[in-house]
């Protein structure tokens, strides 16, 4: 089994936060479309793995006119063993969500929608340059459900200078209220060179601290979990049964595609990633070059990112796995690393699966990072 990534690196309006490869010009968009198909055409030869998942990112692909979609899914799917139960999800903004969008999504086959909600709140939603209204965030759900998408997650931030913790449970109740299957929760982060960065630094705009994200973070894991969500994945809460299949070959290591500028590509011993320019990335498909780098993963990067990803999820690190994968020094290093963090009650062990605490969760990257092999 496989997946394919799809990135649209096109948007309406970029965020303040966000540092991924996007631009606002939706000029190439059609050549780009076109430059994909082809790329998809040229790798389709690197093996025949069934295709479980389709997920189109970026950007925001709910940018792409209606013929444009379709000619590139019927690409994926003339060319891939697409399974005729796959899940197809779109990345769509709440201002893109209408009737018109919503009919000519179900007819090119998108079966899963990932809506940008972020906040359900003005004063978050102006601080963070976002396009959509507080209205809009909450009746695009309504909307997409009537026209027959009851698969749905939707994105929300928090650690946002403007949301306090009683507005933050407030946009969670929203969620509950919705009923809706899925929500991907993440922290607000300030990235080097983005606007918020320059904004924050400047005194243009109030800076995210760390304990006011960390205290959010808490409650949004009591409040769901007291709700029957599963926390499958440090930013990921779904109710029983539905995960993100796509997310999950990502945590689980499972290969996928990816096609598009900047877009990475996993095949359990190698990675490679698409230039991150549409100009390049378009010359040199309409040279029938493929413009990436790669790179094969060595014993010891397998490893840590086996940690790195397990630790993340509900299912852990299995040290069973570990010995069959890696081997007894690898097995037997994590277990002599995971010591000190058991002592502290930030992971436990149960039969030979370590996982993180509801505290452990708050350091996962600092404890995954210790428990690297270097």
């Amino acid at each position: 089994m496989a997946g394919i990534y799809i990135h649209i690196p096109y948007c309406r309006q970029k965020c303040n936060y966000c540092n991924f490869f996007s631009i606002v010009s939706k000029r190439t968009l059609p050549e780009m479309i076109t430059a994909i198909c082809r790329e998809a055409e040229i790798r389709s030869k690197e093996n025949n793995a069934a295709i479980e998942t389709i997920y189109l990112g970026g950007g925001t692909p709910s940018l792409i006119d209606d013929h444009l979609l379709i000619r590139l899914l019927d690409t994926i799917k003339h060319n891939y063993q697409v399974l005729p139960e796959a899940e197809i999800t779109l990345e769509a903004n709440p201002d893109d969500i209408n009737p018109a969008n919503l009919e000519h999504w179900k007819a090119a086959g998108i079966n899963r929608l990932s809506i940008g909600i972020q906040s359900f709140r003005h004063e978050d939603l102006k601080y963070l340059n976002r396009v959509h209204s507080a209205e809009q965030a909450y009746k695009c759900i309504t909307l997409a459900r009537e026209y027959g998408f009851p698969d749905l997650t939707i994105d929300l931030i928090y650690g946002i200078p403007t949301l306090n913790h009683t507005d933050w449970k407030q946009n969670l109740e929203i969620f509950a209220d919705l009923n809706l299957p899925h929500l991907s929760a993440y922290a607000l982060t300030v990235e080097p060179r983005t606007p918020l960065h320059l904004m924050i630094e400047k005194g243009q705009a109030k800076p995210v601290e760390e304990k006011h994200s960390s205290e959010q973070f808490e409650i949004l894991i009591d409040f769901l979990e007291q709700r029957g969500y599963l926390h499958y994945e440090i930013s990921n809460f779904s109710l029983p049964g539905k995960f993100a299949k796509h997310n999950l070959s990502y945590w689980k290591g499972i290969a996928y595609y990816g096609f598009g500028p900047s877009a990475h590509s996993f095949n359990i011993n190698r990675r490679q990633w698409n230039v991150s320019s549409v100009s390049e990335y378009l010359k040199h498909i309409n040279e029938g070059i493929l413009p990436y780098e790669s790179e094969d993963l060595t014993l010891e990067e397998r490893y840590n990112e086996y940690v790195m990803t397990g630790l993340r999820t509900m299912w852990g690190c299995q040290i069973t796995e570990i010995e069959e994968k890696f081997g007894f020094t690898f097995r037997d290093y994590f277990t002599a690393q995971s010591r000190k963090w058991l002592d502290r009650l930030l992971m436990k062990e149960n039969n030979g699966n370590y996982l993180l605490t509801k505290e452990g969760k708050l350091l996962a990257d600092g404890i995954a990072s210790d428990l690297f092999y270097v």
